[in-house]
Parts: structure tokens; C-alpha cells; sequence
């Protein structure tokens, strides 16, 4: 559900999840839609020319190895149903409930329409076969006149559909039996067991797309779960029984094809079963009836997916009226009437065969995801996954490959299109911050690969791939909001943030804690910044700092950086010191941010660096202005590097060493060589940084200076620098080599 909805919006939204009062039998609402759309047209039209190009013996290859893809897909299916109750959306509701509303919603509106389209296609193609046989009628009034009867069927109610599909069922069956008490051709040679195809004939991996489509109507009886009484039962029996029921016909109907009629009669005749049958409208009767069925599984199966993407708040608001059922059964008449608008505005174009590729991509893209739903889920292990019909979790996996590598077999732009379609809606759907009422995989994953990568980390800092994990101890957010800014820009979402926060000792128990932790999370992550939030009790901030820094982290993940605001108080600047110390001395780099507040970061145009060698803090300085270059509110500042000498005649030597030093760590820094002339370092500060819009500048190192003076120190520093453009303070951490980290190779 999308953020801030309201009470009425969230009981809405949430229908889809309510139980389902009242449905369809047990089997029959999965296995007849189901095994009625996998016996469709190829069967009839186009099976010959597959058995005529490759072979009988490659045919029930083609045959077999499409099944196993669909079987496995099956198992996957009957997984997930079998672990929790699918309500209405069929597939959509499945993968939205295991991969997150987003994946749901991005894999869910390309299928609904192409549901709505497979209307189009198959009452076209009952269209084609019915004008080719009754010349007299119209090709085009005869699909409008079908498409809109099949919708009527549709309206009464999904279990009379079901029953008008028994007797389409009847038609099949009587065809398939007049197929199968039929003769063979008249002089002709058999090709039989190893009859050759003709030497034009087309590839095995080109029939294999051409008959692959006929194994993938599972779905249309899943479509239906919302309508089934028993959908956790229901489910798994029928789609596994139609899967079944379809390749025992599949090996059969080949043999029969092969044992009666040569190749080249095989590949030029659609219709030659009708030749072979004993009554051969019989097969025309078979044809129309698997045209209409799959036509009727569509239209029973598209509203049902739109009607739960309503309810989840995938679609925009102001289609929020699609979410509304109708009668006892809560069926979408309003989804079926809209539909049935679609459908007979594509049966007026009549030309869909452009685009009909693109459908089955978005079918076998359901189908993938779906795989990979139950191999994840698998996979994890999570005690909330316990399904009654347990399938390995690589079967899943090896499911979600067959899928992927027949999508490319079958067209390969067409797979492409319909991967740029689908990842455009799952980034729409993620800029619209959905928000789902269920749980899903995605925790999980997150989980299993923090996991690993935890005990895959060393304990010690690895110069190669080191990024500021930065601890901000920023208070409250909004008080001190250029803390989080420039923390922001300096990890550029790579280096981790935590806001902390010291809260008085006893001002707030454990669950105020926690509350007020998440809204400082929300806050952040309404102005846009990625960050962990940690709030804490202490006698004062500075040992609740102290206690961040002991305590924070988990095993080798530890925030390496600490950034402070810079103590305005002299009252409290011998505590404040005391606690740069210890964090220094507990290996941590600390950056004192001191803010102008009337300039704050100015035009983000320049950086000035005050450089006094590498084994100081210029390291660490270097990598914070080349890190903080990379945000794009700062990615066109240029970083000067200042260093003072005493006299002109040193002055060019250093300039030659800090241009060749820069320039071998591609940072793109200007240098600046300064003569001092007998002037003060602050005098030369002031005059020569006050037009930048950041200042680095090094802090002493704690245990050069004996305790009782570095308060002194830091209170000189301190007035030194007063009324400079906004600056930070740097003072790296003892015992890691900067410079490695910069001339890594």
C-alpha cells in the first residue's frame, strides 16, 4: 500500500487477503482451464509441421524436455501454494506475497494485459478458422460477436464458466477420439520411427519455440485461486494433473502423426489431422473448442489479476474502483467489463501478430519469477516457509534457467522488449515508496547475504577497499542537518552512516528508544539520505559517545570514522577533549565539523586542503576531498592542496615534489605553494581560504600533546580559525596507512 494511506484506503487495499467465503470445486476450477489451455491450437495446426522438420524420435525430445521446463514451474507453483492461502491474482499474488509488492506489480501488469491480448488472439483465431470454413460470414464481426459472448459467459459468474468450458472439454475429447480411430493417408510412406524430414526443413530449436507455447497454460486455472474453495489442495491436483494429462497426449498424438503420413505432407498441411480423423469435423470442432476455452481462461483470469493489483494500491488511485467484486463470490464484474472493452478493441485491429511474441515473453517471465520465488524461499529455510508439497530448492532454480534460456530460443528481441517493460514498472513502482501489510523474501535475502559477507570480512582494515563508515553523533537530525549532509557526500550511498543520538540517562525507557529511532529514520529518509539510526541513554554525550564507539558494530563491521560538531562551549571543552582522545585512541579517524552558518557550503565550488605531508592527517584529507567530489552537489569543485615553505628558494622545489605527488594520485588537485614571508599561519589561513566553500585542516594527534594541554591546544586552534568559511577538523586514525589506500594499484 502506498504511504500515509488512510484507514479506509489500508482496509481496501488489504481485501485481497480476507478468506474466501465461497468458490469452485476442488479440482475442476484448476485442472479444465488449465489442461483445456495447454491443449490449444498448436496442437491442431501446428503440431504436424513440428513432427514432419525434426523427427519422431526428436519430436517427443522437444516434447519431453518442454514438459520438464512447465513441470518444474508446476512444482514451484504447488510450493508456494501449499505454504500459505492464495487469494485472488493467481501468480501476481504469489510472487507480490514471496519477492515484494514491487517485483508482484512489475511482473503483474504485463500480465494482465497479456491475458487481455491472449482474449484478442485466441477469438481471432476462432474468427479465422470459423470465416475460412463458412466463407459467407465476416471475419471481423464473427471475433467482435465471439469476443463479447465469451465476456457474457465470463459476467454470469466463474463457475458457469467453468461448466461451458466442461462442454468445450466434451469437444476436444471427442475430436482427439475420432483422431486416434482415424486412418492413415492414401499412398504415402509413412515416415515412421526414423523417417528423414525433407533436406529444407526447419531446426529442432526452431520447432522447439514453435511448440514450446502449447505446455504454458498452467496459469489460466491458477488465475482462478481466489475463486477455489480449497486453493492450498486445489492448486498443486490440478495444475500437476493438467501437466500430466497434457504430455501423455503430447507422446501419443506424434506417434499416431508419423505412423500415418510422410513428412513433407505433415509440414504442408495444417489441417491434416482432419484428414486422418475418422469424422473429420471432429477436428474443426476441436479447434474451436481450444480456441475458446483459452479464450475463456484469459478472460476469466486477466479481471482476477487487475482486481488484486487494485487491492494492493499497485494501480493509480484513481483506478481504485477495479478493486470492487461483485456478489457472494466477490467476483470483478467491473475488471470483466473493462477487459472485455480491451479485448474487443484489439479484435477491431485485428493485426496482433507483431506483439504477440512479446505475450509469451511476459507468460514464460511469470513463470521464471515465480521459480525463482519458491527457489529463494527454499533456499532461506525461514521457519514462515513450511510447505505441505516440499520441492528442493534447486529444482525451482533449474525451472527459473529453463524458462530464461527458452525465452531466448523462442525470440530474442522479443525477451529483451519484454525485460525493458518489466524493469521500468518495478523502478516506477518503487518511486511511488508502496508499502505492503505481508512480509516477504526480500528481509530474508538481505539477511542470508549480511550474513555471509560478515564472516567473510578480516577483522582488519583492508586498504584496498576502504570507505569512511561513518558514526555521526548528530543529536537531533533537523538541529544539526549539515552534519548528515556532508556524511552523505562523503560515502556517496558506498560507506555506511549511523545518526546517533545521546539521550539524558533515564530520560527515555527502551521502547521510547526504539520509537524515536524509527521517526529519526524516517525523517532522513524523506530528505533523501541512506542511514542506520542508533539512539542511546548516557550520564552526558560525551561517555554516550565514548559507549557508541566501544559498543557499536557487529563483528568486523565497525564505523571507522567518527563526525562530531565542534564544541562551542568552553564550559565543557575539557570534557569535550577528553573524548577526542579516547575515540583516538580507540583506532577511529574523528572529523570536527565546524559550520559558518552564514556561508554554510557556499557554491560547492572549491576545497581547500592544508597540507603538511602524508604521515600526518594529509592522507586522510586527500581521500575525504577526492570521496566528497564524487557527490553531484560537489562533483565540480576543485580541490586546492596548500603547503607553506619559509623562503621563495624552497618554494619551487616543493611545488615540483607536491605537482608530481598529486599527479601520481590522479586526483585532480591543484597544488599551492606559499610563502610565508614571516607572516603567522593564521594570518596566511585567513587571507588565503576565506573564498573557499570547505576547509580540511589537520588536528594534532592526542598523545603528542601532554593531557593537560590539549584542551589549550584545541582552544588556540579553535580561535585561530574563527570566522573561516565552513570547515573540518582531521584527525586520522593511528596504526592504518592512508597513503596505501591512495597509491593502491
Amino acid at each position: 500500500m502506498k504511504k500515509n494511506s488512510s484507514s479506509a484506503e489500508v482496509s481496501q487495499i488489504s481485501a485481497s487477503d480476507e478468506p474466501v467465503k465461497t468458490g469452485l470445486g476442488t479440482f475442476g476450477g484448476v485442472y479444465t482451464p488449465s489442461i483445456l489451455t495447454i491443449l490449444g491450437v498448436i496442437m491442431y495446426l501446428r503440431f504436424g509441421r513440428v513432427v514432419g522438420s525434426v523427427g519422431l524420435i526428436p519430436t517427443l525430445a522437444i516434447v519431453t524436455l518442454s514438459t520438464a521446463i512447465t513441470f518444474l514451474t508446476a512444482l514451484s507453483i504447488s510450493a508456494i501454494a501449499t505454504d500459505r492461502v492464495v487469494r485472488t491474482g493467481g501468480a501476481y499474488y504469489m510472487i507480490s506475497r514471496s519477492l515484494g509488492i514491487e517485483t508482484g506489480g512489475a511482473v503483474g501488469i504485463p500480465l494482465y494485459f497479456a491475458q487481455s491480448l491472449s482474449i484478442a488472439l485466441y477469438t481471432i483465431g476462432f474468427a479465422e478458422s470459423v470465416a475460412a470454413t463458412f466463407p459467407a460470414l465476416n471475419q471481423l464481426y464473427v471475433g467482435i460477436i465471439t469476443t463479447i459472448l465469451v465476456g457474457i459467459v465470463a459476467l454470469t459468474s466463474a463457475s458457469v464458466a467453468i461448466k461451458a468450458q466442461y462442454f468445450i472439454m466434451g469437444a476436444i475429447l471427442l475430436s482427439l477420439t475420432s483422431f486416434v480411430w482415424g486412418s492413415a493417408l492414401p499412398d504415402v510412406t509413412p515416415m515412421g520411427w526414423v523417417g528423414s524430414p525433407p533436406d529444407n526443413s526447419t531446426s529442432f530449436w526452431e520447432e522447439f519455440a514453435v511448440f514450446f507455447p502449447a505446455v504454458t497454460g498452467i496459469m489460466s486455472g491458477v488465475s482462478m485461486s481466489g475463486d477455489l474453495k480449497n486453493p492450498i489442495r486445489s492448486i498443486p491436483d490440478g495444475t500437476l494433473a493438467a501437466v500430466g494429462t497434457g504430455y501423455v497426449i503430447y507422446m501419443i498424438l506424434p506417434v499416431i502423426l508419423a505412423m500415418r503420413s510422410d513428412a513433407s505432407s505433415l509440414i504442408a498441411n495444417p489441417l491434416i489431422m482432419q484428414q486422418m480423423s475418422w469424422w473429420g469435423p471432429a477436428i474443426l470442432l476441436g479447434v474451436w473448442g481450444a480456441t475458446l476455452s483459452s479464450a475463456l481462461g484469459s478472460i476469466l483470469g486477466a479481471p482476477r489479476v487487475l482486481q488484486a493489483l487494485a487491492r494492493d494500491g499497485v494501480l493509480p488511485d484513481w483506478l481504485s474502483f477495479l478493486a470492487s467484486g461483485s456478489g457472494r463470490e466477490d467476483e470483478p464484474r467491473i475488471g470483466t467489463i473493462v477487459t472485455l472493452g480491451v479485448a474487443v478493441a484489439l479484435v477491431s485491429l485485428g493485426e496482433l501478430d507483431l506483439i504477440a511474441p512479446i505475450l509469451t515473453m511476459f507468460f514464460l517471465t511469470t513463470y521464471m519469477v515465480l521459480n525463482v520465488a519458491a527457489g529463494i524461499e527454499g533456499f532461506l529455510q525461514s521457519p514462515s516457509y513450511r510447505p505441505a508439497f516440499k520441492v528442493p530448492w534447486y529444482l525451482s532454480i533449474l525451472g527459473a534457467i529453463g524458462c530464461l534460456a527458452v525465452m531466448f530460443l523462442i525470440d530474442a528481441m522479443a525477451t529483451v522488449v519484454a525485460a525493458i517493460i518489466v524493469l521500468a514498472i518495478f523502478i516506477w513502482l518503487q518511486r511511488q515508496e508502496l508499502e505492503a501489510t505481508w512480509g516477504d523474501t526480500r528481509r530474508g535475502i538481505w539477511m542470508a547475504i549480511l550474513r555471509e559477507g560478515l564472516l567473510q570480512l578480516d577483522h582488519a582494515e583492508d586498504p584496498k577497499n576502504w570507505r569512511p563508515h561513518l558514526l555521526v553523533l548528530s543529536g537531533i537530525p533537523r538541529k544539526r542537518w549539515p552534519l548528515i549532509e556532508i556524511a552523505d557526500a562523503l560515502t556517496h550511498n558506498r560507506g555506511l552512516i549511523t545518526i546517533s543520538s545521546v539521550l539524558p540517562e533515564g530520560s527515555r525507557d527502551l521502547s521510547q528508544q526504539a520509537e524515536l529511532q524509527i521517526r529519526i529514520r524516517e525523517y532522513v529518509e524523506k530528505r533523501g539520505v541512506q542511514a542506520l539510526v542508533r539512539v542511546i541513554t548516557a550520564p552526558d554525550p560525551f561517555e554516550g559517545a565514548v559507549r557508541l564507539v566501544e559498543s557499536y558494530g557487529l563483528g568486523p563491521l565497525v564505523p571507522n570514522t567518527v563526525l562530531l560538531g565542534d564544541s562551542e562551549s568552553p564550559q565543557r571543552r575539557d570534557q569535550y577533549c577528553e573524548m577526542i582522545t579516547q575515540l583516538h585512541q580507540a583506532k577511529r579517524s574523528i572529523l570536527v565539523f565546524r559550520e559558518n552558518p552564514e556561508r554554510g557550503f557556499g557554491k560547492h565550488r572549491r576545497i581547500d586542503i592544508w597540507w603538511r605531508g602524508m604521515q600526518a592527517n594529509g592522507g586522510l584529507m586527500l581521500l575525504l576531498a577526492y570521496l566528497l567530489r564524487t557527490d553531484i552537489d560537489w562533483h565540480q569543485a576543485q580541490i586546492f592542496v596548500k603547503i607553506i615553505v619559509t623562503d621563495e628558494a624552497a618554494a619551487e622545489s616543493a611545488r615540483l615534489n607536491l605537482e608530481q605527488f598529486i599527479g601520481q594520485l590522479r586526483l585532480g588537485a591543484i597544488a599551492e605553494v606559499i610563502v610565508s614571508q614571516g607572516r603567522l599561519f593564521e594570518d596566511i589561513l585567513h587571507e588565503s581560504s576565506q573564498n573557499a566553500d570547505l576547509i580540511f585542516l589537520g588536528l594534532a594527534k592526542p598523545d603528542l600533546i601532554p593531557a593537560h594541554q590539549y584542551t589549550q591546544y584545541y582552544e588556540t586552534l579553535h580561535d585561530k580559525t574563527a570566522n573561516l568559511p565552513t570547515l573540518v577538523y582531521v584527525l586520522a586514525a593511528p596504526d592504518f596507512d592512508f597513503e596505501e589506500v591512495l597509491t593502491e594499484t
